[in-house]
């Protein structure tokens, strides 16, 4: 685009909109590609523009808003959609509920072009429909054709954006510790995990509560894997005491264990492991004292049906301790993030 004046203009296309601002409007008096012509000399100078900016053909320049559709049709996401664009930003909106994930390399590869801002929200996000997701858009008024390209061109062969949606999931509970067993004290585990299960689609098979055995607690798992669990929740016994059977009991189904404790506060003893495609989570007792604790932050990936691996373990410590609010705002906050 190029600065000229405004008598020198007729004839020329607008490169942006003109506002005019009165008692009762507030509006575009002249559109962006409008057509300069003589009639518009006296208005334009009446709104203050002495001068204009209107296009050089020569030059290869794109509109803000032009970039924007093309930012959008570069990064599609399924379950999501764009909106826009507006102020020369296109938005993504959840459309549906999932994990909301973000190639972290690949964003801040745009984010080196010249002009370019990608933002989005963390990656590993429980998204809910209407969610803003990420915003794109170029600094100024607009760019050179090559930067856009650039970005093209960077996406081509890889996804910016995910949103995984939740898949139903039958889920087998098991509850263990001799004190809930015999009735010593009320268990307090079931309501947690049917509260925190009922966020997500699928059925609970059962719950059953265990005594300190593993014989006991591989057979009511078995029963579960058998009834077609494609989740077996175990409570209690994460310790490190010689009595705290369950990862034991975890090891003797063939599971293979991921991780038995992860860097993250509360549920640093939370175990994750897998047979077949059943995922299996031993869940630490500090699920009944704090309203959001390791289970909440795995929960989410484990309804979309994307294996962990110890690697997506390990990098909860960044995030991993939770701030224990007086008055919890999760998923809003820093905890969580992976």
């Amino acid at each position: 685009m190029k600065k000229i004046a405004v008598q020198d203009a007729v004839g020329m296309r607008l490169c942006h909109d003109i506002t005019k601002i009165s008692r009762d409007f507030k509006g575009p008096a002249f559109r962006r590609d409008h057509v300069i012509t003589p009639e518009d000399i006296e208005p334009l100078l009446d709104l203050g523009k002495r001068h204009v900016f209107v296009w050089d053909e020569e030059i290869p320049e794109i509109h803000e808003d032009d970039c924007a559709r093309r930012f959008a049709a570069m990064a599609p996401c399924p379950g999501a959609r764009y909106e826009g664009p507006s102020e020369g930003k296109v938005v993504l909106v959840a459309e549906t509920r999932g994990l909301f994930t973000v190639n972290r390399e690949l964003l801040c590869a745009l984010n080196r072009i010249p002009d370019i801002t990608v933002t989005a929200l963390p990656g590993h996000y429980p998204a809910e429909p209407g969610d803003r997701l990420a915003s794109m858009r170029i600094i100024p008024l607009v760019t050179k054709e090559a930067n856009i390209l650039a970005a093209e061109e960077l996406c081509r062969n890889q996804e910016l954006f995910t949103l995984l949606p939740y898949q139903p999931l039958k889920t087998g509970v098991i509850i263990t510790g001799s004190e809930i067993f015999h009735g010593r004290i009320t268990d307090r585990f079931e309501p947690v995990i049917r509260g925190k299960l009922g966020r997500f689609p699928g059925e609970i098979l059962g719950v059953r509560i265990c005594d300190d055995s593993t014989d006991m607690i591989t057979a009511a798992a078995k029963d579960f894997l058998r009834g077609g669990a494609d989740l077996l929740i175990l409570t209690g016994g994460m310790s490190v005491d010689p009595d705290d059977l369950t990862p034991a009991a975890v090891r003797s189904l063939g599971a293979q264990v991921i991780s038995h404790g992860v860097p993250s506060q509360p549920g640093n003893m939370t175990l994750m492991a897998y047979l077949g495609n059943t995922a299996i989570l031993g869940v630490p007792g500090g699920a009944v004292s704090r309203p959001v604790t390791t289970l909440d932050v795995l929960l989410p990936q484990i309804f979309t049906r994307v294996p962990f691996t110890r690697e997506d373990l390990l990098s909860l410590a960044e995030g991993g301790l939770c701030q224990m609010c007086r008055q919890c705002h999760y998923p809003n906050c820093t905890y969580g993030r992976y």
